[in-house]
């Protein structure tokens, strides 16, 4: 009788011990993130203004499992804001490089004075899908990658913007 509770005792250690593997295998398959932080210069040529604009861009991109954030991040030549535009949305598809994010929701604040025209673009043509088709489509792809130094080249679609980002691990 003392066996058989011995035997009873050993089986349930050993399922115990199997739903503890199985709660730790699932922990550790976490969906792929991916996390850039990206720059780039804009130059908005003022034909009749006579005076060239100049704005940096820093974008954010973050996706876990099918979540998606983008922030568009506007800035003057001497560091003060120029406005920024934060987008949230699914990511649709990766493959090869390329991901296709379906935003649904987006929020803009203005910065200090003239918003950068690839700002009013993006706002313009983010605020028209929303509103008629309820998404916005964006698309990225990315170039050229060196994981090694953390760095990738990704070009921004609709926009048509290329920065250099650095690879988040």
């Amino acid at each position: 009788m003392a066996r058989r509770w011995l035997w009873v005792i050993n089986l349930l250690i050993l399922i115990f011990l199997l739903g503890c593997l199985l709660v730790i295998y699932r922990f550790s398959q976490t969906a792929p993130a991916l996390a850039l932080n990206c720059s780039s210069e804009l130059y908005d040529r003022q034909l009749n203004e006579g005076e060239d604009a100049q704005h940096y861009l820093l974008l954010d991109l973050q996706t876990k499992g099918k979540r998606a954030l983008v922030n568009y991040r506007y800035f003057n030549m001497d560091g003060t804001p120029a406005g920024s535009i934060l987008m949230q949305g699914q990511l649709a598809s990766e493959e090869a490089g390329r991901y296709q994010i379906l935003v649904t929701d987006k929020q803009e604040l203005s910065g200090k004075g003239a918003r950068p025209a690839h700002m009013q673009y993006l706002s313009y043509v983010s605020s028209f899908n929303l509103s008629n088709e309820g998404l916005h489509h964006l698309a990225l792809e990315i170039l050229d990658a060196d994981e090694a130094k953390d760095y990738a080249i990704v070009l921004f679609q609709p926009s048509n913007t290329v920065c250099g980002c650095r690879l988040i691990h």
